[in-house]
C-alpha cells in the first residue's frame, strides 16, 4: 500500500517529538532534564546549551506555524545566533520553554494534517508547505542529537537505553 505524502510527512513529524524511530525523539532528550542541565555547555563554548535549543526549535516552529496559518510574520531574529537566546532562568521558566515548543509542534501536527496531498502544490512565493515541513523534521534531528550529546557529555543521559 503507498502512502500518501502528508502520511509520510506526519509520521515523520511524529518521529521528531514522540515516537522512536531510528534516533531517540525530542520528547526523550528533554525528558528529566531540569533548568540547570539545560542551562549547561561544556568547556571551551563552542556548544548551545539544550535551553538554547529549545529556544531556538521554538522560533523556526512559530515562524512556519504562522506562514501556513496566514498570519502576520513574527519579527525576524537579527541573526540566526540570536534564535538560540535564553532571557529566563529557573524550573518554571524551563518547564514553559519545553512546553511552548511542545504546543507549537502540536499545533503545526494539525496543520500537516490538513496539508493532504496538496502538501507540495504551492502557488505562493517560496518553499511548499511540505517542503518547510520536511525542513523542519531534518532540523528538529539534527538538533535532537545535539542535545542527547549535551546530555551524555553532562552525564545526564542513560549509558544503556532500551527501546522496542
Amino acid at each position: 500500500m503507498q502512502n500518501k505524502i502528508s502520511e509520510v510527512l506526519l509520521q515523520n513529524w511524529d518521529y521528531c517529538m514522540d515516537i522512536e524511530d531510528w534516533a531517540p525523539p525530542l520528547s526523550d532528550a528533554l525528558e528529566g532534564v531540569d533548568s540547570k542541565q539545560a542551562l549547561w555547555k561544556p568547556e571551551g563554548g563552542a556548544a548551545n546549551s539544550i535551553w538554547e535549543t529549545v529556544n531556538h526549535l521554538t522560533y523556526y516552529k512559530v515562524r512556519l506555524l504562522r506562514k501556513l496559518k496566514g498570519l502576520p510574520k513574527q519579527p525576524d531574529a537579527e541573526s540566526n545566533d540570536d534564535t538560540f537566546t535564553v532571557t529566563a532562568e529557573g524550573e518554571e521558566a524551563w518547564a514553559k520553554a519545553v512546553a511552548d515548543l511542545k504546543d507549537v509542534h502540536a499545533a503545526l501536527r494539525e496543520i500537516i494534517e490538513a496539508l493532504e496531498e496538496g502538501a507540495y502544490d504551492w502557488g505562493g512565493s517560496g518553499h511548499a508547505p511540505g517542503e518547510e515541513v520536511m525542513s523542519l523534521i531534518l532540523h528538529d534531528s539534527y538538533h535532537t542529537g545535539q542535545i542527547i550529546m549535551l546530555r551524555k557529555l553532562q552525564g545526564s543521559w542513560v549509558s544503556n537505553r532500551s527501546f522496542n
